[in-house]
């Protein structure tokens, strides 16, 4: 059964500045560590993706996966797996609070694999590929600010 881990980080922009990161999926590749290609497949009356599909390559998980995508506003996005070789469940959330100028953003993650791996060395495995995402996102986002 998968469990949910969640992180955060406090970003130096709005929440405008970093949802418009998170929706740029094109961009990706350049700044989401072991993402080689993000493609949107379908978008919203509102203009942002409801589906994108994603190429992944961190070890041990090498996959190709389709996600589907529910926004509200500067936020929150939402995404549930769609299609997957190796992953069973991709489950997850940007959850972003003003803070003035500043953007805590909360990254919560249901992760669960085909293949079978032991609980500690899954969560320490989750808890590394939020960290990262959400260090790569800051990053992003205050350098484009």
């Amino acid at each position: 059964m998968a469990e949910q881990t969640t992180s955060s980080i406090l970003v130096e922009a709005p929440p405008t500045a970093v949802m418009a990161v998170i929706a740029d999926f094109a961009a990706y590749p350049s700044w989401a560590k072991g993402v080689t290609r993000a493609e949107v497949l379908g978008t919203g009356a509102d203009g942002l993706p409801e589906r994108v599909t994603f190429s992944l390559d961190v070890p041990p998980i090498k996959d190709e996966y389709t996600l589907a995508y529910t926004w509200d506003g500067d936020r929150a996005v939402r995404w549930t797996l769609v299609e997957a070789r190796m992953l069973r469940a991709l489950d997850g959330a940007y959850l972003l609070r003003d803070l003035g100028g500043r953007t805590e953003v909360t990254y919560e993650l249901t992760l669960d694999l085909t293949i079978p791996l032991i609980g500690m060395l899954k969560r320490k495995g989750e808890k590394i590929l939020i960290d990262t995402a959400l260090r790569g996102l800051k990053t992003r986002v205050e350098k484009l600010a």
